[in-house]
């Protein structure tokens, strides 16, 4: 078996994804690349797709929803849209790097890739078998013009959905939404905090912005802080927004109890460290917050798609929310000081998550191959 992880920059969840899939493939010692899909249309092509996406979601957030509106509205298993034939462009390209480097094995955490294999496939004899993962809780739109050998998906009480966007129910593997193996193994609270240098004595909010430094954070931040004491620290993770991070930091340089934080890839011990996570609703840091057993609120969502994963956790107990930002930290606070309701939201995340989906994927596809090439 030899594998290529497809996925591309637009939002880090899909990355996130694919390397929690390529973590696995590497320590069963199976031949695994991850590429960029986007780079083999051009560099070039690659960046403005990251930067097109970056501007809907932080400077347009009403021109994404809009078009996530359209996108559900004229999507259709019998129609190809736009972003099929976008994706088309690049698919020669992308055939003659498969069969030259001999992978047998496809895995897509990104609608882009998919497309591009789907029209490869009508064109070209690809003997690839081909995977699609879903990192939503919900089916974005196109997701339904894709021919993959399977879909797997983050529930099995969303297989009506995806079945009513026309995708075959045969096809559908809810096996959950991959993440990194670090999520599942972390030290206990104690031991974060001690990691981290962090307070044993006093509570801790975390608020997670998203790699690219989305959502209202300046406002929530100061109405968690006004309305908290010396006994609660507030950490923010800032992402790669610079701007936003100066800011942050300038308003709180004379307090010693909010930290504002660099891109990390140490975010599972500061959610263990945490006792509660704000968080914008991204379908892979959700899933990896239910990994790490943290309390969750939601946080205003961007358009479409997170709206989505807000009602799947929201109405199963796996977080709470409100589309007040008041009310969000109303229920967030109310969290933090409630012991009872952390426990019960934990159980609630124990009873609906897949925190082992990346280890029962990785399983399905190696017995899925040993089964047809016996």
């Amino acid at each position: 078996m030899k594998v290529l992880i497809l996925s591309t920059g637009t939002g880090e969840g899909h990355n996130s994804a694919a390397r929690a899939m390529k973590e696995q493939f590497d320590k069963n010692q199976i031949p695994c690349v991850m590429e960029d899909a986007l780079s083999f249309a051009s560099d070039r092509a690659a960046r403005y797709g990251r930067k097109v996406y970056i501007w809907s979601i932080v400077k347009a957030k009403r021109v994404f929803a809009g078009a996530y509106r359209a996108g559900r509205a004229i999507s259709s298993s019998r129609h190809k849209s736009p972003v099929y034939y976008a994706n088309a462009l690049y698919a020669e390209k992308l055939y003659h790097y498969i069969e030259e480097n001999g992978f047998d094995t496809v895995l897509m955490p990104h609608l882009f890739p998919a497309e591009a294999v789907t029209y490869m496939m009508k064109k070209y004899p690809l003997k690839a078998a081909s995977y699609f993962i879903a990192t939503d809780y919900t089916c974005i739109p196109f997701t339904e013009e894709t021919e993959m050998d399977r879909f797997f998906i983050p529930h099995e009480d969303l297989i009506p959905e995806f079945v009513k966007r026309g995708i075959p129910e045969e096809k559908l593997v809810p096996l959950g939404i991959p993440v990194s193996d670090r999520f599942r193994e972390i030290p206990s609270r104690k031991q974060c905090r001690e990691q981290l240098g962090m307070e044993q004595d006093r509570k801790c909010i975390l608020i997670m912005t998203g790699s690219m430094g989305y959502g209202h954070v300046e406002s929530m931040a100061d109405k968690l802080v006004r309305q908290t004491d010396e006994r609660t620290n507030v950490y923010i993770m800032g992402g790669t927004n610079e701007k936003l991070k100066k800011s942050l930091r300038e308003k709180y340089c004379s307090a010693d109890r909010v930290r504002v934080l660099d891109f990390t890839n140490e975010a599972h011990i500061y959610m263990s460290a945490a006792d509660v996570l704000f968080t914008k609703p991204g379908g892979l840091t959700s899933t990896e917050a239910v990994a790490a057993e943290v309390p969750l609120v939601h946080t205003h969502p961007i358009p479409g798609c997170e709206e989505r994963n807000v009602a799947f956790f929201t109405e199963r107990g796996m977080s709470v929310s409100h589309k007040q930002e008041d009310q969000v930290v109303q229920r967030g606070l109310e969290l933090l000081r409630d012991e009872s309701l952390q426990a019960q939201m934990r159980e609630c995340q124990k009873r609906f998550g897949k925190p082992d989906a990346a280890g029962n994927i990785f399983e399905y596809i190696v017995n899925r191959g040993r089964e047809e090439n016996p």
